[in-house]
């Protein structure tokens, strides 16, 4: 028996978790951030990480700049993906300010490959996955895109997920080669993945 297209299933829920985060009084959503930042520099991960991958937040999206600070404070390496034009794949660039970024692909902010460093060994690293939604199993429902999809298959160190926790839910639809994240950090609590 086929297996049943799930695209439809997947683009009623991302709506939804657009949704509800569309619909955050910005204040709140300030006050989210922070707490999850605050968890996120407080794991052993990351105070054990010498690198940190990140994406940069959009809008609508668990602020990643003010932990990118941080951990620009404390010394440690930050890098952040570009895409790389006319393919599914991304590359990270060490960076050592936002100011360094300029809008890229979908209008998120990326580094300049001239100035910036690439970086291809991710050892002692910890990396921050973007999502709409995770599930109570470490799965996330992305943009649809696929570019976080391929990285974190070749990705050997620990993947984490930010999310509001009203964008986590029980069960996401997933596909067999999707690989969770270990740790799952909202602003009420961290949530470790197991087998």
């Amino acid at each position: 028996m086929p297996a049943a297209d799930i695209r439809p299933l997947k683009a009623g829920l991302r709506e939804k978790y657009k949704q509800i985060r569309r619909t955050m009084p910005p204040d709140h959503k300030s006050a989210l951030d922070s707490h999850i930042a605050d968890r996120v520099t407080g794991l052993w991960q990351y105070k054990q990480c010498n690198l940190l991958l990140t994406y940069v937040s959009t809008e609508i999206e668990v602020d990643t700049r003010e932990i990118i600070r941080r951990a620009l404070a404390d010394g440690k390496s930050v890098a952040v993906p570009r895409c790389i034009e006319g393919t599914r794949n991304m590359r990270f660039y060490l960076i050592n300010s936002l100011h360094e970024l300029t809008p890229g692909t979908f209008g998120v902010l990326e580094p300049n490959p001239q100035t910036s460093q690439p970086l291809d060994l991710f050892d002692k690293s910890l990396c921050i996955v973007p999502a709409l939604c995770y599930d109570l199993k470490g799965f996330r429902l992305g943009y649809g895109k696929g570019y976080y999809d391929r990285f974190l298959n070749g990705y050997p160190s620990t993947a984490i997920g930010i999310a509001y926790s009203s964008c986590v839910c029980r069960k996401l639809p997933h596909g067999r080669f999707d690989r969770p994240v270990e740790l799952i950090v909202t602003e009420n609590y961290v949530r470790l993945i197991s087998d």
